[in-house]
């Protein structure tokens, strides 16, 4: 989830044919990037999608996309190129970032600029931005979309409708460098507490950092912090559901589960203790610096995402993927999977049918199914028998198989909620908050962000 922000047009000539547009709910939009984004992929130019037909109209439009997920920048890039070719009256305007997303989101919503396509994370929100979402239940993708991802499409307060699509399945987890655990005598990932700590004194004697943590992004807090969640809710025999309206409704206490007051507290110490020099300055930039080059041996809060551009540093880098340590019993030591982000297509678009026609091709057309794997390299969301090239999705399948995966929790947030805790958590890494007053501040602003929604 790259801190960059990058807006997409596609060449001179279709920023001229904007001007003959047929209009769109989106003014121009320039920004900077601050990251070169995933390795440059090959692009299939020789596929079917010059032959196929989607586009409902011959007169030119435009399409406004804005998303979060700028670490698929280049991959969506290349999704925009190819879709020229099937519909060249379309130009597609695209723009993401990550700093800030829901807010910017929110605002261009309350102003009336609302983007033709937008994101949210899958789960509660999708009841958040349902009014704005065109039900996409009964169009050609529902026959290509996992049924696991599109449940996590649907509303959770009726369990119906198709509110979204999904650029990725997922795996969270964390991601590790094979060789120097070899190299150190680490034969086997560490699935303990216990054998964490252990393995960040030998990795650290050895002269390698254990961690790169990420902490100047508030969304890595999120993806460590489900971890202990999946577990305080197992070990308190509740679902995660369960346990997160307890917290909206102000009927629980981060103190009251170990899992989350002891073990996530201690582990993100750990990771202070053994990582970045100055971890609240350290983006996904530093993270995979530090991991690429071979300085660090761990990396805090991300997943698939990072692999190519781990790769693009070293290619010989050999990719290690597991779960977190989250308590004593190795059994709960599991990867979690799930569709965590949901594109909705706004239902009130001035080029709504362009619109679904290009979402459509993107789930159904040769091309769009094979994007997934081959440009994107993430866990598809579509059914598909294509095995994935990457490391860490490989890993993936096989511990859901070995090991079985924990339930996504940061689906049953809101990103709002998700953004402030990462805040909170990051006064407490600099010191302006202890534990408890961190665990005050997290259990008050649960019940007033989420208990109003």
């Amino acid at each position: 989830m790259k801190k960059k922000l990058i807006s997409v047009l596609l060449s001179s000539a279709m920023v001229i044919s904007l001007l003959a547009g047929c209009g769109s709910n989106a003014s121009e939009n320039t920004a900077t990037t601050d990251n070169s984004g995933e390795a440059e992929q090959e692009q299939t130019t020789e596929n079917e999608t010059a032959t196929e037909e989607t586009a409902s109209s011959d007169e030119p439009c435009e399409i406004y996309m804005f998303i979060s997920s700028p670490e698929y920048a280049d991959a969506i890039n290349q999704l925009i190129e190819a879709y020229k070719e099937v519909a060249p009256n379309v130009t597609i305007n695209y723009e993401t970032t990550q700093n800030d997303y829901p807010t910017l989101l929110k605002a261009k919503l309350n102003s009336g600029e609302v983007p033709d396509i937008f994101s949210s994370t899958s789960g509660k929100e999708i009841d958040v931005y349902k009014e704005y979402s065109f039900d996409l239940t009964g169009q050609p993708l529902g026959d290509t979309i996992q049924d696991s991802v599109a449940e996590s499409m649907k509303s959770p307060e009726d369990g119906n409708g198709l509110y979204g699509i999904a650029i990725k399945g997922n795996y969270f987890g964390i991601v590790y460098n094979k060789a120097i655990f070899e190299e150190c005598g680490i034969t086997e990932f560490p699935s303990t507490v216990s054998e964490m700590e252990k393995a960040c004194e030998t990795l650290s004697a050895a002269g390698y950092q254990p961690f790169t943590t990420g902490f100047n992004e508030w969304w890595v807090f999120k993806h460590v912090w489900q971890h202990y969640l999946d577990a305080a809710a197992a070990n308190a025999g509740e679902d995660v559901a369960s346990l997160v309206t307890k917290f909206e409704n102000g009927e629980a206490k981060v103190s009251d589960y170990p899992e989350l007051y002891n073990n996530f507290f201690n582990f993100i110490d750990l990771a202070v203790k053994y990582g970045d020099d100055k971890p609240l300055e350290t983006a996904l930039d530093g993270e995979l610096s530090a991991f690429g080059t071979g300085k660090a041996a761990m990396v805090v809060g991300q997943g698939a995402w990072i692999e190519a551009d781990s790769l693009s540093i070293d290619p010989e880098l050999q990719i290690g993927f597991n779960g977190y340590p989250v308590t004593d019993d190795p059994a709960q030591c599991q990867v979690i999977s799930g569709s965590d982000q949901s594109l909705h297509v706004y239902k009130d678009s001035e080029v709504l049918q362009q619109t679904l026609d290009f979402v459509n091709w993107w789930y159904t057309s040769d091309y769009g199914k094979a994007w997934f794997n081959d440009v994107a390299g993430v866990v598809p969301p579509i059914k598909s028998t294509q095995e994935s090239n990457f490391a860490i999705i490989k890993q993936g399948d096989e511990l859901s198989e070995t090991a079985g995966t924990a339930p996504l929790a940061i689906c049953y947030s809101t990103d709002s909620w998700h953004q402030t805790f990462g805040e909170i958590m990051q006064s407490y890494i600099s010191g302006s908050l202890d534990k408890d007053a961190a665990c005050a501040s997290i259990e008050a602003q649960w019940k007033e962000i989420e208990g109003a929604q």
